[in-house]
């Protein structure tokens, strides 16, 4: 596998799946554009039982939008970065209101928040954050990251690295707070959010170069947070939450996305470099052997499941097609099955996507529906049917491409067996597909 060293500029490709149909735009606009509201009632049991990470909730609600309607609808619809009168005040203000100076992380959500319309003259203390947690650092930042914020002043860029570096363990992980919780998510929010705020090292073996990276202080140890990745990966070619642990589709894209981020992906074809020594010893086949692990997800509904014997969920539509997407893989599994499996996942009455059919629909699973649509080229083809560009997600940052292109982010994917690429890949740098 070898590395190209810059964006691939040859042929490309997107799937060519048929499209099918109908598809709910207007009804899951407004599903997204309404949720707050119901979810801030008093009343709503989904409100009080996600209210610790309202941050994570935030951003699906806007990324889900932000596939369907350009940055200035985004802004205008949900008050982004202004205030709707008589609603609630910009989603950017609250967002640091939920930064915990303590820590120098942000939290799931903070208490106190006056919401606008609301009389604030009985309040007599500040908002109150909740504790930093990675997880919900890193979904400020992309909450940010769709705002254009992260150049706001209030943003303490020095205080979140030193918080993400803290968290750091000698063996290369990450805990995702101070309470010491260690798992392979911990360590793709750590890398992305150091990527996004322009502060990744990378790799002592790679050769790349790119302009985002400040190169003067290193605030991990990028090379430890990879060998431990890689001590992640089983025999099946999965990956688990911590060493020895069940492979899960989900673990398997933090660790993908994780060494795209780094720059590490050839590590996957297990290729001489100063990580060999810290390998677990297995015999992991290559890439080719997680994609196929992957592929075994499809279901016979269509949908992919997280696990062998479970059942087929929305959720994974993400958490695989962008792991495969990254490999350059998509082909691998059946893209119209999939397709017809989330367009079943609509709700035809209220708009949003399910888990799975005649299930109620959430934002999260809304969310990653829409992305798999999106990772399979039929989201594009309904824009084109309802005389709309949507926009495209990226496999690796999960932002729209256009946001992940302005901010210079390059990270690193595989060319197909075939020797092209996705079309939306061709920002991030490329490695030849051999096994």
């Amino acid at each position: 596998m070898a590395a190209s060293g810059t964006s691939d500029a040859t042929t490309s490709t997107t799937p060519t799946t048929a499209i099918i149909g109908p598809f709910h735009d207007a009804l899951h606009t407004n599903y997204i554009i309404n949720l707050g509201a119901k979810l801030d009632s008093p009343t709503s049991y989904e409100g009080a039982v996600t209210e610790h990470l309202r941050m994570s909730g935030v951003y699906w609600t806007l990324a889900a939008l932000s596939l369907l309607r350009n940055a200035e609808e985004v802004d205008t619809l949900m008050g982004l970065t202004s205030s709707i009168v008589g609603k609630r005040k910009a989603i950017v203000d609250w967002v640091f209101a939920c930064y915990d100076p303590r820590t120098g992380g942000f939290g799931g959500n903070c208490t106190g928040w006056v919401s606008e319309g609301v009389d604030s003259s009985t309040s007599t203390i500040d908002p109150i954050p909740h504790d930093g947690h990675l997880l919900y650092t890193l979904s400020a930042l992309q909450i940010l990251a769709m705002a254009n914020a992260l150049d706001d002043e209030r943003l303490n860029k020095e205080s979140i690295v030193n918080f993400v570096s803290g968290l750091q363990n000698e063996d290369g992980s990450f805990s995702g707070d101070e309470w010491g919780e260690i798992d392979t998510r911990f360590t793709y929010c750590a890398l992305s959010c150091l990527a996004i705020l322009g502060r990744l090292p990378l790799p002592s073996w790679s050769s790349e170069k790119h302009q985002n990276v400040r190169g003067d202080v290193a605030a991990i140890d990028i090379d430890m947070a990879v060998r431990y990745i890689i001590s992640c990966r089983n025999f099946d070619g999965g990956f688990g939450s911590v060493p020895g642990a069940e492979s899960h589709a989900g673990q398997v894209f933090c660790c993908i996305g994780a060494l795209s981020i780094a720059h590490s992906l050839h590590l996957l074809n297990g290729e001489a470099s100063a990580c060999d020594d810290y390998s677990n010893n297995v015999d992991n086949g290559g890439a080719d052997l997680l994609a196929w692990w992957l592929a075994e997800r499809q279901c016979d509904s269509g949908g992919l499941n997280g696990r062998p014997e479970k059942q087929a969920d929305v959720c994974y539509s993400w958490w695989i097609l962008s792991a495969l997407s990254i490999m350059g893989r998509v082909g691998w599994i059946d893209t119209s099955k999939l397709g017809k499996f989330i367009m079943n996942c609509q709700d035809d009455d209220d708009g949003g996507i399910a888990d799975r059919p005649c299930d109620m629909p959430d934002v999260y699973h809304t969310f990653f529906g829409l992305c798999g649509l999106s990772l399979i080229g039929h989201l594009g083809k309904f824009g084109s049917k309802e005389g709309r560009t949507y926009r495209e997600i990226d496999p690796i940052f999960a932002l729209p491409t256009d946001v992940v292109e302005k901010l210079g982010l390059r990270a690193q994917v595989i060319r197909n067996l075939n020797g092209v690429v996705d079309d939306r890949l061709r920002i991030h740098c490329i490695l030849d597909g051999s096994k």
